[in-house]
């Protein structure tokens, strides 16, 4: 990544690091998260232009707050501070913080100083608040860029230094021109070039994994889901024949989806698969079992013996590429502010938890990228839209919709139920609004008419939800007509349901799958 211009992204423990680091990336320069202690001389090796202090939940004043490296602050290289980083500023270089005003949720903010930080935007905007201690006095050199309606020191800079902090958070949309914010700060005080986009990935992508796999072979699982299929696309794009890409079916795919996979690899894209219909050992694996944990502890197991066994069968294959993407190098990391680990992969999460004695040797090109820049690098492979847009599915798939035992027939009327909601979700315009949605068939009979007899037959749930990032997720208010039309073409099309209820819990405190 050392063609294009670096900004650090300095964690100090706060909720919104993810989100700094994608509108960063949003602006087409390239960004990481590194541990807050970061050196300088570490930084200087990666082409830094700029560093972002984030927020996080210390205050300067406690006796472990973490502190970054002391030389960054003269060093030269330009500093935004956000909410804590802001009062770190300010305590490190002799100004004065203390817990007077405190200011959460939406704000309105003065701007007195448009130049650098504010340039182009309103003299008074809205932003988002959250914190206890401010800025009492500026450090030397230092001037109040705007405050709040209360009078607190809302952003301070020293334009010479190129330090600036604002104590609201530019990054959530809450606050009104915050990815302006976060632009001017990129292209006016570091002077970034925006270079980061897909095709300049795509362009260094492939050059890394002709590199690394040589004239060797490479084998990639396939889940049928945005990131195996991305990551397929950008190897073949880069090694062509040499990969081989494997499709387990484990019988807890959607509708058809067995077929639709077969299709886009082997007939589309014209790859290398080899489809392993495994579904008569994995219903075996899960007769009897009722057990949410048991059902993925099964399932999970049966993939890693399956695909140990059928990579054999290929021959010598030394490397195995993964859809890893940088929320998963984050997410493993020691929870809190001291980041050390950051660098250590969820290993081989994409494949099932293969062991490592399995011998590959891993290609991860997508381990830098979030979501949001995987469907875009997808879309510019040629992954086709349903695939590029598709809402997230569980790896042990419709196993865990089903609640208790997991058999053929039961998948059989929950595939039927799942193709109507989606579908009319699609219909309705709402599919790529919602994070997921979904049917659920419950270990319930009820009671029912139908033609004048009475039933006793199958309850489904619909499940839909709206989120950002799959971590908290809201109930999504359905129209009543839409609800109307699911339920009534389930039970009229599913002969073995009577029963459609829809489900208004949120995460948390209920998950967003049942199981």
């Amino acid at each position: 990544m050392l063609h294009h211009d670096f900004i650090a992204i300095l964690d100090f423990g706060a909720q919104y690091n993810q989100l700094i680091a994608r509108r960063v990336r949003e602006s087409n320069i390239y960004c990481e998260i590194l541990p807050y202690d970061t050196s300088l001389s570490e930084l200087k090796k990666k082409n830094t232009k700029g560093v972002i202090f984030t927020g996080g939940p210390n205050s300067v004043f406690e006796k472990d707050a973490p502190q970054p490296d002391p030389k960054l602050l003269t060093s030269g290289i330009p500093i935004l501070g956000i909410c804590y980083g802001m009062q770190l500023l300010a305590h490190a270089l002799k100004g004065h913080v203390g817990g007077t005003t405190r200011e959460y949720g939406r704000t309105e903010l003065l701007i007195e100083k448009k130049e650098a930080l504010f340039a182009g935007l309103n003299d008074s905007e809205i932003c988002w608040m959250s914190h206890g201690d401010s800025v009492l006095s500026l450090p030397e050199g230092f001037e109040t860029l705007a405050k709040t309606a209360t009078g607190a020191t809302a952003a301070i800079g020293n334009h010479e230094k190129k330090i600036y902090g604002v104590q609201f958070h530019p990054e959530v949309t809450h606050t009104e021109h915050g990815k302006e914010i976060i632009k001017n700060f990129l292209y006016a005080v570091c002077q970034a070039k925006p270079t980061w986009t897909t095709q300049s990935f795509i362009e260094e992508a492939v050059e890394n994994i002709r590199r690394q796999v040589g004239q060797k072979r490479i084998l990639c699982a396939l889940s049928g889901g945005v990131d195996s299929t991305t990551v397929a696309a950008l190897v073949h794009k880069a090694v062509g024949d040499q990969l081989t890409c494997m499709f387990i079916d484990q019988g807890f795919m959607r509708k058809n989806e067995a077929k639709k996979i077969n299709k886009l690899f082997s007939e589309d894209f014209k790859m290398n698969l080899v489809h392993v219909n495994a579904s008569e050992s994995f219903f075996e694996k899960l007769k009897g079992v009722v057990d949410p944990e048991e059902k993925r502890k099964r399932i999970g197991n049966e993939f890693i013996r399956t695909f140990e066994r059928e990579a054999k069968k290929l021959g010598e294959i030394p490397f195995l590429a993964q859809g890893t993407l940088y929320p998963d190098v984050i997410e493993s990391a020691v929870p809190g502010p001291k980041v050390t680990t950051a660098h250590t992969i969820k290993t081989h999460h994409n494949v099932g938890g293969l062991p490592k004695d399995l011998k590959f040797t891993l290609v991860e090109p997508l381990r830098k990228l979030f979501k949001d820049e995987v469907r875009a690098l997808g879309k510019d492979l040629g992954v086709p839209e349903n695939i590029v847009s598709r809402q997230p599915f569980p790896g042990p798939g419709l196993a865990i919709r089903v609640i208790g035992e997991v058999t053929p027939e039961r998948v059989r009327i929950l595939q039927e139920v799942d193709d109507i909601i989606v579908g009319e979700v699609k219909k309705a315009g709402l599919y790529k609004q919602l994070w997921q949605s979904f049917g659920v068939l419950l270990p319930i009979r009820t009671v029912g008419v139908m033609g004048d007899k009475r039933t006793y037959l199958n309850t489904v749930a619909i499940r839909a939800v709206t989120s950002t990032d799959g971590m908290t997720a809201d109930w999504a208010r359905l129209p009543y007509d839409l609800l109307e039309i699911m339920s009534s073409r389930i039970i009229r099309e599913v002969p073995e349901v009577n029963r459609v209820a829809y489900d208004v819990s949120s995460k948390p405190p209920a998950t967003i799958e049942w199981e």
